[in-house]
């Protein structure tokens, strides 16, 4: 009887509300404008709240999140701000009322709050219409670009090779000695005690002799939702790819493929479906995010681009490529801003003089984009290309992405060769996680800077190579010096002038700024829209020796680029920030 009444209520309600439509996203309006009232459109719908209750708000980051997210998170986060309301999970009487209306459920995702799925086209007014709906829009459906995986490889020991380092990395060597790997190595650093999550189309080969020693802690299918991310004749998409991207980053077979972070722990994800035109699904690489990130990932490692829809969708365009629009760019933001280091392709297609060519989400920002360059250096010529249409350098750095040697998908001790930057990405992510195996406490943005800094083109990146082609040992050095620094922060005793990025950024509407001083000094802090004009000044004084942080409330400000520039001395410097709202 209560039931009855709730959906009476709803169901008048809606109706006086039904002409109103205004939550209602422009593209899926124009979807359910080209199809028959009864045909399933595949739609997100977000709520406004989260039903939260008195039991609710009282739980502890342990009821959310393994213990590894949480050692991960506490690096950068406070104590009591470890767990957020995206971390709540979606109230179910919500999900339960939709069901109500036809709605089929695909997946969820509580940091957005809210949840896919299929709904017939005649009942989206009338769940958009719904009280606790705040909006519902289209599920993105994208045609991707992955690369070539056609070649075969040829592989040799090279005995140079075996005696100058302790291990044979056969025709590898070629791309991890570009980046510096082979040295790292030496040193003892491997990857051991990170967790790395690969997202791709599925691992159609792991009986592969390069993961035979492979620390597979977790695997899930999120096209099938199940256990199997390998290829079987019932299930959706084919899996060569992520065989290929995942030997590039920790696979092992001595005077054969070594990849860069061989003792790390892997997660796998299959996130897109890869039949007919590639569809690949922007709620699936979410729902993979959020599981990665409640195991306790600490670096992503995903080799997909999207910028075009399948037809008839609408599709993104290069102005789109901002930071804060596409759904997964959004997503990857907010991992990075709960301690995962984000590790994405920049995307294979190629320069335009006009603009951007990237795909979601290499657009993100705090994430590490990654273009790809041949054996010499070169970039590729498919390799994407920035600046982010507000104006942030892109790609952040480069790495080999041409004719790499990787895992085949059709025999045990089958290699290929492969061009892309589905494959410079993994390369990446392995040096990242060699980084973290140095320094457990090393945040993101810290990870990132230590590759840009240590990139062939820091002294002048560009909308080509970014920072340039990485450096692992240089990277390392400069993750060991930030520890350096903390241990010296911990002591009150600052060694330098510095004033850190802030984080997060993009934000909306509060963000931390961090700044040290070697020396007592007089301070000032000054706040500037793009156009060089001062906005406000944040402090002015005199400061003793330390580290010093503060709060912006960008509340009372519009969306878009602002610098801050501190000046202490003869110390000028200067940082961009990126309020979205």
């Amino acid at each position: 009887m209560r039931k009855s009444l709730i959906l009476l209520f709803l169901f008048f309600f809606c109706t006086a509300a039904f002409a109103n439509g205004g939550k209602i996203t422009e593209a899926l309006r124009s979807r359910i404008s080209s199809v028959k009232p009864d045909e399933k459109v595949l739609v997100w719908v977000f709520f406004s709240d989260k039903g939260l209750n008195k039991e609710t708000a009282k739980m502890q980051p342990e009821n959310y999140l393994g213990e590894k997210s949480v050692q991960r998170r506490a690096k950068l986060l406070d104590k009591d701000a470890l767990i957020d309301i995206t971390d709540y999970p979606i109230f179910p009487d919500y999900v339960n009322l939709l069901k109500n209306y036809g709605f089929l459920l695909k997946q969820k995702s509580k940091w957005f709050n809210g949840v896919s799925g299929f709904l017939s086209a005649r009942m989206v007014k009338l769940v958009s219409s719904l009280p606790y709906v705040k909006q519902v829009d289209l599920v993105g459906k994208f045609k991707l670009n992955i690369g070539d995986l056609s070649k075969p490889a040829g592989i040799s020991n090279n005995t140079l090779k075996k005696d100058i380092y302790s291990l044979n990395y056969g025709s590898s060597f070629t791309q991890l000695q570009q980046i510096n790997v082979p040295t790292v190595h030496a040193l003892g650093y491997s990857g051991k005690g990170v967790t790395v999550g690969v997202f791709d189309a599925g691992f159609s080969n792991l009986a592969h002799e390069v993961f035979s020693k492979m620390k597979i802690l977790a695997k899930w299918d999120f096209v099938n939702n199940g256990p199997n991310v390998g290829d079987a004749p019932n299930l959706k998409g084919e899996g060569s790819h992520g065989t290929a991207t995942l030997s590039a980053v920790g696979g092992f077979k001595d005077s054969k493929l070594i990849g860069p972070a061989y003792e790390a722990n892997f997660i796998l994800a299959k996130t897109e479906n890869t039949e007919s035109e590639t569809p690949v699904e922007e709620d699936n690489w979410i729902a993979a995010m959020e599981w990665a990130d409640s195991i306790g990932v600490d670096v992503i490692s995903t080799s997909l681009g999207y910028l075009t829809f399948d037809p008839p969708y609408q599709s993104y365009t290069w102005q789109d490529m901002n930071g804060h629009t596409a759904r997964i760019t959004k997503a990857a933001a907010l991992a990075a801003r709960k301690g995962i280091v984000v590790v994405v392709s920049a995307g294979n297609e190629g320069e335009n003089s006009e603009h951007n060519t990237l795909g979601a989400p290499a657009d993100a920002d705090s994430i590490v984009t990654v273009g790809a360059v041949d054996y010499l250096g070169k970039k590729a010529y498919f390799s994407s290309i920035g600046p982010t249409s507000d104006g942030r350098i892109k790609p952040d750095v480069m790495a080999m992405g041409v004719s790499d040697t990787l895992a085949g998908s059709t025999a045990p001790n089958e290699y290929v060769s492969g061009s892309g930057t589905s494959f410079s990405c993994p390369l990446t992510a392995g040096v990242a996680a060699l980084l973290l195996s140095a320094d457990p406490k090393a945040t993101p943005v810290q990870i990132r800077d230590a590759l840009r800094n240590s990139g062939s083109n820091k002294s002048n990146p560009d909308r080509f190579y970014g920072w340039g082609i990485i450096d692992a040992k240089k990277a390392l050095d400069y993750v060991l010096s930030l520890a350096t620094d903390v241990s010296d922060k911990k002591n009150n005793i600052p060694n330098s002038f510095v004033l850190e990025q802030n984080y997060p950024n993009p934000f909306n509407p509060t963000t931390k700024i961090s700044y040290s001083i070697p020396a007592e000094s007089f301070v000032r802090l000054e706040l500037y829209n793009v156009l060089g004009v001062k906005i406000s000044t944040l402090f002015e004084g005199s400061r003793e020796k330390g580290q010093y942080s503060f709060t912006l409330d960008g509340s009372s400000l519009a969306s878009g680029i602002y610098f801050i520039r501190m000046s202490a001395g003869s110390f000028n410097n200067t940082i961009k920030i990126v309020l979205a709202k």
